[in-house]
């Protein structure tokens, strides 16, 4: 599962697409709006993405993950719009038989959608 989305995401449906019995460990990374940030109060953040081309990348990630770990369960979302202080605008769920490998290949999805997905984000600053 790979999505670029204006919904809400709700972390349980992510987490519930990587779940197996054969799978010991799923390793959730979810990404909030944060305020503050570069010593300024947030307001919200705006976020563009080039939705055909940034899915294409969110599979190859997770691909790359499935050729390196042999793991085949992965799902990664991430929302696009308008978002506020709080709400959540990324959740990667990495599910494996041993916790190692799953907390390994999130944390290389998390930096490596950073390096290769068309996502950009706007920060809103209080005067």
């Amino acid at each position: 599962m790979v999505e670029i989305s204006e919904d809400p995401i709700h972390p349980e449906r992510v987490i519930r697409e990587v779940e197996r019995e054969a799978n010991g460990a799923v390793v959730t990374f979810v990404g909030t709006v944060r305020s503050p940030s570069q010593g300024k109060e947030v307001l919200y953040l705006e976020y563009e993405a080039f939705k055909e081309m940034g899915e294409r990348k969110l599979r190859q990630i997770a691909q790359e993950i499935s050729a390196r770990w042999q793991l085949a369960d992965v799902a990664i979302c991430h929302r696009v719009g308008r978002l506020g202080v709080g709400e959540t605008s990324l959740v990667i769920a990495v599910a494996a038989p041993h916790r190692q490998q799953a907390f390994e290949a999130c944390q290389y999805a998390v930096d490596r959608l950073k390096q290769i997905v068309p996502i950009w984000k706007k920060e809103i600053y209080r005067e």
